[in-house]
């Protein structure tokens, strides 16, 4: 009898903690936060709205006036991912703000839902610039896998009107600076993972040829796109290294500034691309685009 009791307890404990998680998600892992550091999480970047649009601000303790922010957006497939851990938030500790979101996943809305909440966190970024330090006019975003894809829609549709949507701080741009792809899909008709896209797009992409070219950044390359670094495994099997070679290859022939860095080896997958040799290249080019000094600048506490 004693026996029975605790296993009924055991069970009960165990589902009590499963019913504290929201279903089909993974539990929160807790981020690494750099020295100096500090996490101000949870933030609605569209008031009132649906429980996925949210984002966690790395905000240095001490600052020299505003500074640049850089946008991390996760990868999953469009349909999985949190912005927890954000792999970005090393740059808190370099002068800048890490911002990592959470979008709405294709359970919870097909396309565009998620570029317009990429676009809805920016304007966020913008309208909250002056509560937390930010560096309105300068703001990057770097994302992996699906998060890949929707930086790369954010590169190179700034000020396009049809994909901005309609929800939070409608007042300002959402454009961004530059931009850090992650080996993310840039033609929706040719790359893989035909499922995965479906689920995106709400239909087969073939079917729907019109929606995935709206919905692939490859439509919209032109001058005008912000400054890219595009960085791909040659071992990838999820999403064709090809993708990126001929998104980079547009962009320089429509005369945008893109890079492409080519990992050997790698595979597709964040964990491959976390060594500092791959980490340095991100760190320079948001340096390069993003970062100013300002000498003489005061130290500032930042809200807590």
């Amino acid at each position: 009898m004693a026996v029975r009791l605790l296993l009924v307890a055991v069970l009960h404990l165990a589902s009590t903690a499963a019913l504290a998680q929201p279903a089909g998600r993974a539990p929160r892992r807790q981020p690494a936060i750099p020295d100096g550091v500090k996490i101000v999480a949870d933030l609605e970047y569209v008031a009132g709205g649906h429980q996925r649009q949210k984002l966690d601000l790395y905000l240095p303790e001490k600052s020299t006036g505003p500074l640049p922010v850089i946008l991390w957006v996760h990868g999953g497939g469009w349909r999985a991912g949190d912005k927890a851990a954000s792999p970005a938030a090393f740059l808190a500790a370099k002068g800048f703000v890490v911002a990592s979101m959470n979008y709405r996943l294709s359970q919870h809305a097909v396309f565009p839902a998620q570029i317009h909440d990429c676009k809805a966190a920016v304007r966020w970024l913008r309208a909250n610039a002056a509560k937390y330090g930010l560096d309105a006019p300068r703001i990057g975003a770097w994302g992996s896998s699906a998060g890949g894809h929707l930086v790369s829609l954010l590169a190179t549709t700034n000020g396009l009107k049809e994909l901005e949507g309609d929800e939070g701080n409608l007042d300002q741009p959402s454009d961004v600076q530059a931009v850090v792809d992650w080996f993310g899909p840039t033609d929706l008709l040719t790359v893989g993972a035909k499922d995965t896209r479906s689920n995106l797009l709400g239909g087969d992409a073939q079917s729907i040829p019109e929606k995935a070219r709206r919905a692939s950044p490859m439509t919209y390359v032109s001058a005008k796109a912000c400054p890219t670094l595009i960085m791909h495994g040659d071992a990838d099997k999820t999403v064709p290294i090809s993708q990126s070679e001929t998104f980079a290859k547009a962009l320089k022939a429509a005369g945008a500034d893109a890079t492409l860095v080519v990992v050997p080896g790698a595979g597709h997958g964040v964990g491959q691309f976390k060594s500092p040799e791959q980490l340095q290249p991100v760190e320079q080019f948001f340096v390069k685009h993003l970062q100013h000094h300002e000498p003489n600048t005061p130290a500032t506490e930042v809200p807590r």
